[in-house]
Formats: structure tokens, C-alpha cells, sequence
């Protein structure tokens, strides 16, 4: 019973793999190209759920290649059919995705269980199964719009959205240029920087901190719609208008973090720094700022992301002809929506990984707070 409770997700989708065998071909009756490989997918889960309770008493690595590959196969065979019969796919169709599903989740179940001392290996994994989950968002993103026939115009597959990304390098990277590189990256340095800056002014000085906070939280409460129109008519169409819009975005959220980091130091440190005669400066640099970086950081990280939304929905009020915002609007007008969910996904690639940085840099300078001990 112990063993039956432990692989139910590779139970279950031989149960369902069994199902689908009634439920085929894969096709419909109607369909233009029928696909009539549904008994051998169904053939390879059953196979890989046999496999799967003879080597139970090995290790967690082997179950989750067998898994893996028992998976990943069948979905595979099962994509490469739905292609131009969109619409026309069965219930086995999707019996056979759900069965490969459920071996992709005991993949990852299997593979949360490897224990290793290896920080490669150990980076390996962290990254792999996300890798996996993600990989299976798509799968089944794709297995739905072209197995219900979606219309292309509400929500694209993965793959029509991938095409479009191919064929589109030139625009696409002329966009990130605009938005990212200038816009962004501009915007966030400075309004983090002078964030910081006013932050430390403001512990300096009461009156600064008491008049700076509620004046902070006031405009953190501004709506971009509201702002972006006023930066375009103060700074321009380029993208100079759109790195204010960030610098707005930016410095009030670097000003409160700081302020509350700089704060967070215990009493009883800073009357040990005062003991050995250390006046504001050094307190500051030595205790008072160190103890700050995880507010400091936590500031990066959701100014990370707000930066990239306020460039891009800033770009909707008046740009030049290029520009992440400007593609979105233009495209979606045309009714270009794949053009659209290209330019949706580099935002979302570009996004995690500035965030991903950011992430990494924390990582490195606050290795002493507790939050990172042990991971």
C-alpha cells in the first residue's frame, strides 16, 4: 500500500493511458490527416508505469530518468500530430497528455528527493525542474489551443509564438534596444541610486525622513496612465520621457526600503558602536548599512520588475517607432496578436533575468542573513 500511495502519479497515468486505448484513434473521424499512432504512445506509458514499480528500490535518479523520458516521449509523438488538425483531436488525445503529465510530476517529485553536496549538481537540479515545470506549461498550452481548435486571434500556441520570435530577431532586438537598454536600465539606475541617496539624507536629518515618507507613499499611489502622458509632454517622445516615468517608479520604493533598513539594527550594536567612540559615518558603513542590505535588495528586486511595466506602458503615450510598448499597441491594433505575445514573452525573459541578477547579487553580498544560510 505504502508503494502504491508513493507512485500514484505514474499509477494513474497508466490507468489513463489504459482509458485512452478505448478512446482512439487520436483523430477525430473528420479530421484532414488522421493520426493513428495512439497505440503506441499509449503502449510507452503503460511500459514506463511497469518499469517504474520493477525498479522501485533503486535510487531517486534512475526512477526520475525513466520518468523523464517516459514523459517527455510521448508528449513529443503527440504534439508532432496535432499540427493541422486543429480542432479535430479525440479524447485519447488528451487522456494521453494527461497520462504524460502525470509521469512529468513524478519526475520532479523524484527529483526533489536527490540529495547532493555538489554545488554544480545541486544548481543543476534547482534549475531543472523549473526547467521542467515550465517546459510542461507549454506542452499543455499547446496541447489545448490546437487540440480545441482555439482561434489563433484569442490565444496563439507556444510554437505559432515561438515562429513569430524566429522571424522577428531584427524588430524584436531593436525593441529591447529602445525600451531596455535605454529606457530600463537608465530609469532604474538613477531613480535607485537617488532613492538611495535621499535615503541616507533622510536618516541624517529628522525633519527630511518625516516630510520625505508620506510624500513617498503618496506617490507610489500614482497611476502610470496618469504620469507617463505628463513625462511625454515634459521630456519628449524618445525614450528619455519613458526613464523618468522609471525614475519615478524607482525612487520612492528604493526611499522606504532603505529608510526601514537603515532602522533595523538592534539597540544594542549601536550602543556597542558608541562604546568604542564611532560617530555617524562609521556606525553607518559598519553596522547600520550592512543590516539595511536586505531591505536595500528587496528594493532592487520589485523595482526590477516595476521599472520594465512602467517603460513599457509608458511607451503607449508617444514614442518613436520602435519600443516594446509601441509594438504592443501597434501590433494588437493590426490584430498581429502573435506579434504581441512575442513581444510579452522577451519582456518576461528579459524581466526574469534582471531579476535573476538582481536575486544573484543579494545572494552574494547578505551570504551572512539567516535567510540564506543552508540553501
Amino acid at each position: 500500500m505504502k508503494r502504491l500511495v508513493r507512485h500514484w502519479q505514474s499509477l494513474l497515468a497508466g490507468i489513463l493511458a489504459v482509458a485512452a486505448l478505448t478512446r482512439l484513434p487520436l483523430t477525430l473521424p473528420e479530421a484532414a490527416n488522421p493520426v493513428g499512432n495512439g497505440m503506441t504512445i499509449a503502449a510507452i506509458l503503460v511500459v514506463v508505469v511497469v518499469l517504474m514499480q520493477a525498479i522501485e528500490e533503486s535510487g531517486p535518479a534512475l526512477r526520475a530518468v525513466v520518468l523523464f523520458l517516459g514523459a517527455h516521449i510521448p508528449a513529443a509523438m503527440l504534439l508532432s500530430g496535432v499540427a493541422g488538425n486543429e480542432g479535430y483531436m479525440s479524447a485519447g488525445f488528451f487522456l494521453l497528455i494527461a497520462a504524460s503529465w502525470l509521469l512529468a510530476w513524478a519526475s520532479v517529485s523524484e527529483l526533489s528527493q536527490i540529495e547532493t553536496r555538489s554545488t554544480g549538481l545541486g544548481w543543476l537540479l534547482k534549475l531543472l525542474i523549473p526547467a521542467i515545470f515550465g517546459a510542461w506549461l507549454l506542452i499543455i498550452w499547446e496541447a489545448i489551443t490546437r487540440g480545441f481548435g482555439i482561434p489563433f486571434i484569442l490565444l496563439p500556441p507556444p510554437s505559432s509564438i515561438g515562429t513569430r520570435i524566429a522571424g522577428s530577431v531584427a524588430i524584436l532586438w531593436a525593441d529591447v534596444q529602445q525600451t531596455i537598454f535605454k529606457a530600463v536600465l537608465i530609469g532604474y539606475i538613477v531613480g535607485c541610486a537617488s532613492g538611495f541617496v535621499v535615503a541616507i539624507l533622510a536618516d541624517r536629518f529628522a525633519f527630511l525622513r518625516r516630510g520625505l515618507i508620506p510624500i513617498g507613499n503618496m506617490v507610489s499611489a500614482l497611476p502610470i496612465i496618469g504620469v507617463a502622458p505628463i513625462m511625454v509632454m515634459w521630456f519628449g517622445f524618445d525614450w528619455h520621457s519613458k526613464a523618468a516615468v522609471v525614475i519615478i517608479m524607482t525612487f520612492f520604493p528604493m526611499l522606504v526600503n532603505t529608510v526601514a533598513g537603515l532602522a533595523a539594527s538592534g539597540a544594542m550594536e549601536r550602543d556597542l558602536m558608541r562604546s568604542y567612540a564611532s560617530d555617524y559615518w562609521q556606525t553607518l558603513m559598519k553596522l547600520r548599512l550592512p543590516a539595511a542590505m536586505p531591505f536595500i535588495f528587496n528594493a532592487l528586486k520589485i523595482n526590477s520588475t516595476l521599472a520594465l511595466i512602467g517603460a513599457i506602458v509608458a511607451e503607449f503615450f508617444g514614442t518613436p517607432i520602435v519600443g516594446m510598448g509601441f509594438r504592443i499597441s501597434t501590433e494588437i491594433g493590426r490584430m498581429n496578436v502573435d506579434m504581441v505575445w512575442a513581444e510579452i514573452a522577451v519582456a518576461a525573459l528579459a524581466g526574469s533575468v534582471f531579476y535573476g541578477v538582481v536575486a544573484l547579487l543579494e545572494r552574494a553580498t547578505t551570504f551572512w542573513h539567516p535567510s540564506n544560510r543552508g540553501g
